[in-house]
Parts: C-alpha cells; sequence; structure tokens
C-alpha cells in the first residue's frame, strides 16, 4: 500500500493547532472534532517522521521540529498569499500598485518616509507596506509576493537583486553609567566576562558577531536575546549587558532608551540595500520607488555620527557617542 501523503487538511490543522496551542481550540476554529484534529496532526507526524508537538494535558506545545516545520509551513503559505493578491491586482486592473517590505524598525520609519514622498509624485498608486525579521522579508522579494524592500544585511541575499545603498559599522550600546563608556572605542577584549544581549539564534547578525569574538578568542557571556533593536535597546538600558548593532537603529532608539553608544573594533559591516525580485523585469514604478528609498536612507545615514558610520571623525570627540537621556 503507498504511504499517506500529506494534504492540506493536514497543513491547516497543524497550523491552527500552533495558533491555539489546544487541539480542542483548533477543532472549533477549523468546525471539526477534536478527534479529527488528533488523528491529523498524528498522521502529519507519522508523514514527517518528526514529533511535532510534546503532550501536556489539553495542552500542546510545539517541539524544535514543531516550530521549524512551521516555518516552513508559514513561508510556503506567502506563495499561495500572492497568488490571491496577483488575482486581486488583475481585478483592480485600473490602480497600479507597489507592495514594498523592510524590517520593522525600517518600515515603520525611513521606508515610510519613502513611501510618502514617492506617493507625492505618483498619487494613483497604492503603496502596500509590509514588515517582518530579515529571513521573512527576503522571502517575500525572493517570491514575488513583494515588487521591492528596504533591509539591512551581515551576509548575501538570497535569490534576490541587490542594489546596494551604503555599508557602515555596527556599534556597540551599553547602560549609560557602565564602566566601559570611558572607552572611546570597544573591542571584542573588552567584553569578555561581560554580560551580552545577543541577537535572535540564527540571525545573520548573531552570526556575525560570534565569529568576530570566537576569532579574538573570547566567548560571549550571552544573558539574554532579542530579535529586535528596540527590544535589545531596552533591555542595554535595564542593565541587563552590553550589545553589539547597527547605527542607524542603536542611534534612533537612543532617543527613547538611555543608552551609551561607541564604536566597535573590528569593523562588523552592514549593508543597507534595496532588493527586487531575482525575475521581475523593473519597470518604471520600482525605479521611482528605488530612487526615493535610496534618497532617504542616505540623508538618514549621513546625519549619523562619522565614527558610527565608519569613517574617520574629523577630530576626537568621545563625549560625541552618548546617547541623551
Amino acid at each position: 500500500m503507498a504511504g499517506r501523503r500529506m494534504s492540506f487538511r493536514h497543513i491547516e490543522a497543524f497550523r491552527a493547532v500552533m495558533a491555539t496551542g489546544s487541539m480542542t481550540e483548533a477543532s472549533r476554529r477549523l468546525h471539526t472534532s477534536q478527534p479529527q484534529v488528533s488523528r491529523l496532526i498524528a498522521q502529519l507526524e507519522a508523514i514527517t517522521g518528526l514529533p511535532l508537538f510534546d503532550r501536556s494535558g489539553s495542552r500542546v506545545v510545539p517541539s524544535l521540529d514543531g516550530t521549524r516545520f512551521h516555518a516552513e509551513v508559514e513561508r510556503a503559505f506567502v506563495g499561495l498569499t500572492s497568488l490571491e493578491s496577483a488575482a486581486a491586482r488583475i481585478r483592480a486592473f485600473g490602480a497600479e500598485r507597489l507592495r514594498v517590505a523592510a524590517m520593522p524598525r525600517l518600515a515603520g520609519g525611513l521606508l515610510a518616509r519613502a513611501v510618502v514622498r514617492f506617493r507625492a509624485a505618483h498619487p494613483d498608486v497604492i503603496v502596500a507596506i509590509h514588515s517582518g525579521d530579515d529571513g521573512t522579508v527576503n522571502e517575500w522579494v525572493a517570491t514575488g509576493f513583494c515588487d521591492a524592500a528596504l533591509t539591512m544585511l551581515y551576509g548575501e541575499a538570497p535569490e534576490a537583486r541587490l542594489e546596494q545603498v551604503e555599508t557602515r559599522a555596527c556599534v556597540a550600546v551599553l547602560p549609560q553609567d557602565h564602566p566601559l563608556t570611558a572607552r572611546t572605542t570597544l573591542a571584542p577584549e573588552d567584553f569578555r566576562g561581560v554580560p551580552f544581549i545577543a541577537s535572535s539564534l540564527g540571525s545573520a547578525l548573531r552570526s556575525r558577531t560570534e565569529a568576530i569574538f570566537e576569532a579574538a578568542d573570547v566567548d560571549l557571556t550571552i544573558t539574554a536575546e532579542a530579535g529586535l533593536g528596540a527590544s535589545i535597546c531596552t533591555l542595554v538600558s535595564g542593565g541587563l549587558g552590553v550589545s553589539v548593532m547597527n547605527p542607524l537603529a542603536a542611534y534612533e532608539e537612543a532617543k527613547v532608551s538611555p543608552i551609551a553608544i561607541r564604536p566597535f573594533a573590528p569593523a562588523l559591516p552592514v549593508h543597507f540595500a534595496l532588493l527586487f525580485p531575482p525575475d521581475h523585469a523593473r519597470g518604471r514604478l520600482m525605479r521611482a520607488f528605488g530612487a526615493c528609498a535610496r534618497a532617504i536612507l542616505l540623508e538618514e545615514l549621513a546625519q549619523l555620527p562619522d565614527a558610527a558610520n565608519g569613517r574617520p571623525a574629523s577630530r576626537p570627540q568621545a563625549a560625541r557617542f552618548s546617547a541623551p537621556a
């Protein structure tokens, strides 16, 4: 007998259980019975060969394999969503549309300002802004779900057309009263034994940071992890540790979080860039939006202190790197 194959019903049940944390709640959401949902999950675990959930009474907790599988499932659903969006755009053929994306920090600031400038010149174009982590944004562009993205890269851009705008060096962020603020520049050796707030495990920034510290033969003393720059700066300002992050986010967060900022060496470069789908011809609208986004990004980067953007400072100004309270 041929083995059972994965179906949409299996994935639908899996997503519902992941969303609700309960077979019972998932069955209500799907308008079916709890035994049917349990049966579909059991079948899916048999098909994949993965223990997707740890059972504890009426609650189910995703296993590590389940969490990883869920990430792949969500990426697949991006493709389905893009087909639905394409059909909607075809139906609304009278209006030109542009879908742009960025990580949350860029989407709420730089990208939104680029859209404002773009719309001033193209008032009839409907622009949709999407935000997600760096992996999700890259996936949206690679699959054509989004027409363009403003992003920060610490490595290569997978399966996307990259238009680099500028490269800067990451900076160290510290509590304002931390002893290391007495130094004008910080190196991995300065962080030996110092509590460190790391970016999310598996992120490009985390990998690059660990590689630099490993090359310096310094073990990171990680006390917390966070995926967003805002969260990292909040933890730093609360005294939980120090960190290394891109300068644009650091100086933006310094406006609301009491942190100090110092140059970090050796340089950990971050590339500010525009991403476009790999197989799509860049039309008039995409070129126009790219020009707006590039101009806004360059204007913002030009306001950073010299040492924070990887350029030699014109004169020593150590106090310049202390963020306002």
